[in-house]
């Protein structure tokens, strides 16, 4: 996928869980329910609970046309991003549009689930194959020290939502909850989230850790030991590795390069990169992910945010 022609769609990429996935991010820039201490995103910079049309519906619409008229191999399309999808108030008109004219692909929701106590936005949703909720604690106190919530809403209320939706949805739900060590790894806490699963009855439950630096440095990656005996706990499957993006056929060895050139010149955020090769901010931060993980490049947490820069040789 050409980045400059795409504002809203971004991929495909190599996903954990879902294979070759072309996203789709209906609303701006962290513009979310939650400020979560471990997003790799960033801080939230829009904390709300207003649904609305964030992006022209239209747009996206025709950049899927565009896109997907010449009949790509994808394993899902995925409404994901850099916030929370399931504000844009018309995301069930993007579904349907896609379960309409292109029948062939399955849909993916990947959201935090604080808004399903919302039965207007359960019925907008109903028509994806796979919804991906998280719920990281069971308690309203941790839930605030995890997620710190927009101010309005409540934990009991967020998983009442999950358990009336699954009662509702005939597709496949799984469950996130992503763990951070010192805070919804102990046995109380995990006594609670066993509770919440059980009412939910979702039909997997995933565990997900630090991949890359979190909104806060003191957020650390969970030990395999550790996770290991959370997930047999829970009855959880750790998310495995992503794919070896060489793998993948949209993985550009020509935008690895531009990347690794323009932090050669200057460290850069990963909006910054963005907004200078005309690349989607996912896709960009899929690209860092890998050189991280290939030891071309590491990252510094500055004032302005997370700074990306090239291994001195």
């Amino acid at each position: 996928m050409e980045g400059m022609r795409y504002k809203h769609l971004f991929g495909p990429v190599g996903s954990r869980r879902l294979g070759i996935s072309l996203g789709i991010d209906p609303v701006p820039h962290k513009t979310c329910t939650l400020n979560c201490v471990y997003c790799e995103c960033g801080k939230t910079t829009n904390l709300t609970l207003e649904r609305k049309e964030y992006i022209p519906t239209d747009e996206i619409l025709n950049e899927l046309n565009e896109y997907l008229e010449t009949s790509p191999d994808l394993d899902y399309i995925t409404f994901s991003g850099s916030g929370e999808p399931t504000l844009h108030s018309r995301i069930g008109e993007i579904i349907d549009f896609l379960k309409r004219n292109y029948p062939q692909y399955k849909i993916a929701v990947l959201t935090n689930g604080t808004l399903f106590y919302n039965k207007k936005l359960r019925d907008e949703i109903k028509n994806a194959d796979l919804i991906i909720p998280s719920l990281d604690a069971a308690s309203d106190e941790l839930f605030r020290k995890i997620n710190r919530p927009q101010r309005e809403l409540d934990i009991n209320k967020i998983m009442d939502g999950l358990i009336e939706f699954r009662k509702e949805f005939s597709g496949k739900m799984w469950l996130e909850i992503f763990i951070v060590p010192g805070l919804n790894d102990t046995d109380d806490q995990l006594q609670l989230l066993k509770r919440a699963i059980k009412k939910i009855k979702p039909g997997r439950i995933q565990l997900n850790i630090l991949d890359r630096p979190g909104t806060e440095d003191w957020v650390i990656q969970a030990k395999k030991e550790a996770l290991e005996k959370i997930a047999l706990f829970l009855d959880a499957e750790i998310i495995a590795e992503f794919k070896q993006r060489k793998k993948i056929r949209s993985f550009s060895r020509d935008i690895e390069e531009n990347i690794i050139s323009t932090l050669r010149r200057r460290p850069c955020t990963a909006r910054d990169l963005s907004e200078m090769l005309g690349i989607h901010l996912n896709e960009i931060n899929k690209y860092l992910r890998v050189l991280i993980k290939n030891g071309k490049i590491n990252c510094k947490e500055e004032e302005r945010g997370m700074f990306f820069k090239t291994k001195l040789k």
